[in-house]
């Protein structure tokens, strides 16, 4: 059999803004949707404070649902989002309690009637959502997953936060819970396999497209950030390794030789395939590792992705590593959209429209620029541009990949005891102190520079000249020529 002959070289990472731009416009989107879900089904239905809950019980749920700081502060952010009631100050004065009256929170009419939206969108794609979970489990070598790592990807796969009550059900022949052997988890064990779901995305374009056989070379869709260059030797390789025998990824791999470009190509597959099953067709590079372990891949196989930045863009936005399908995007967009993700750009639009500027800090500027993309995505590179923020990779580094993030998700905030504290926004805001404005000096261009010179030169020579002519006044006129 082949063995390995990737070329020893150093493959550049070059920055893709149009991708970058489809990762960061959904910040903070996650611990969005996961707040708006507890606050709609906190209660039941037919409660008289159904959509209303107390700012101390979300403060206790922050791990949870996944805020990147205080409560109070993040829900001030959306004020298009989430209504914060503060109870009247004469009723809580007569209590003995000095602390002041907690708020309660909850959804505005324009966020329930896209959450009605979303319910909508899911159910019209139910079907399509228990086929791709079902193609997953049949990834796994023994056709089993545990329950965390799925609730892990539920949202990349678009299921609904109570999937494992409203979908799985609702499904018998394809899912059943069983317990995790060694451990007191659950693991999502499938049921029926099913040959004619087998089929992995590139088969099924080359099928649609035109006459392809079980084990014939299929060559990856190469799309590359601008102004990349690919290396001779690596390129002869790349041409070399795109005419290998495709090997499905619902085919085991174990039979292929360990460390062989036939073997890369297979891992290749298993995470084409996975992204290809993701509504986003993106996910956090940490999700892939927790899966891989479970998808029969070796260890270290993140180095697979550096070595075909055409096929996979990892970007370093929102302070984790996105592992992103280049196929599916055209610059920021996807190519293909999910009913889902409709709603989610729905949900970024709400919260980025009219945004209160009393509630945002320098870093939370580009906001702004996402919201317009949403409706308008012409002139996004040179809205990216502007959105940057903390540190930002050079285009020449290299791929660099540690066995743990060194980044949080979220923003950096003090976990102090008193994070949670109110301060009415009813009563007049404190008085600031002014810091007097020291004005910098102003520099000259260097062109300004120049033609404050010249003009000082053409002053002195002004000046010598007017002397000149002054002295020549007072001089004896020569003596004129007498002829003879």
């Amino acid at each position: 059999m082949q063995s390995r002959t990737f070329i020893d070289a150093r493959i550049h990472w070059v920055r893709d803004r149009g991708l970058d731009h489809a990762v960061e416009k959904e910040k903070h989107l996650l611990p969005f949707h996961y707040l708006k879900d507890f606050l709609i089904h906190s209660f039941p239905s037919s409660s008289a404070t159904a959509s209303s809950v107390p700012l101390d019980a979300i403060s206790e749920r922050r791990q949870d649902l996944r805020l990147p700081f205080r409560a109070i502060r993040f829900i001030r952010l959306f004020p298009n989002a989430f209504i914060e009631d503060t109870p009247d100050h004469s009723a809580s004065s007569s209590s003995s309690s000095s602390s002041p009256p907690r708020p309660t929170i909850r959804p505005t009419d324009d966020l329930i009637l896209i959450h009605s939206e979303e319910l909508r969108a899911f159910e019209s794609s139910r079907d399509n959502a228990a086929d791709r979970l079902l193609r997953l489990l049949m990834l796994a070598p023994y056709r089993r997953l545990p329950l965390p790592l799925i609730d892990r990807l539920r949202w990349d796969l678009g299921l609904p936060c109570d999937f494992v009550r409203s979908l799985l059900p609702d499904f018998p022949d394809y899912f059943q819970i069983s317990p995790s052997s060694g451990r007191d988890n659950l693991d999502i064990e499938l049921v029926c396999y099913r040959k004619d779901l087998a089929v992995s995305a590139m088969e099924d374009y080359a099928m649609r497209t035109g006459g392809y056989k079980k084990g014939a070379p299929l060559a990856f869709p190469l799309h590359f950030s601008r102004g990349f260059e690919l290396e001779k030797k690596v390129r002869k390789w790349l041409d070399e390794w795109q005419k290998l025998p495709y090997v499905s990824p619902y085919e085991s791999g174990s039979n292929l030789p360990p460390k062989s470009d036939i073997a890369e190509k297979w891992i290749v597959g298993v995470l084409h395939e996975v992204l290809n099953m993701l509504i986003g067709k993106k996910t956090e590079m940490e999700n892939l590792v927790l899966l891989g372990q479970h998808l029969g891949l070796p260890a270290g196989f993140r180095k697979v992705i550096a070595h075909h930045p055409g096929i996979f863009y990892i970007s370093n936005k929102l302070r984790t590593q996105t592992v992103v399908l280049r196929e599916a995007y055209r610059r920021d967009l996807l190519i293909v959209k999910h009913p889902m993700m409709g709603i989610r750009y729905r949900y970024i639009h709400l919260m980025h429209k009219n945004r209160n500027s009393s509630g945002k800090k320098k870093k939370d500027r580009s906001s702004r620029r996402v919201a317009l993309s949403v409706e308008d995505d012409e002139d996004h590179e040179a809205e990216a541009e502007g959105m940057e923020e903390g540190r930002e990779e050079e285009d020449d580094a290299d791929y660099k990949f540690s066995e743990s993030s060194d980044f949080e998700s979220g923003d950096e905030e003090s976990d102090d005891d008193d994070d949670d504290r109110v301060i009415d926004v009813n009563l007049s805001p404190p008085t600031q102190e002014i810091q007097p404005r020291i004005p910098s000096p102003i520099r000259a261009s260097p062109i300004e520079r120049k033609l404050l010179t010249s003009k000082i030169k053409r002053n002195e020579m002004h000046k010598v000249g007017k002397s000149n002519s002054a002295g020549a006044n007072w001089r004896v006129p020569p003596k004129s020529r007498i002829s003879v």
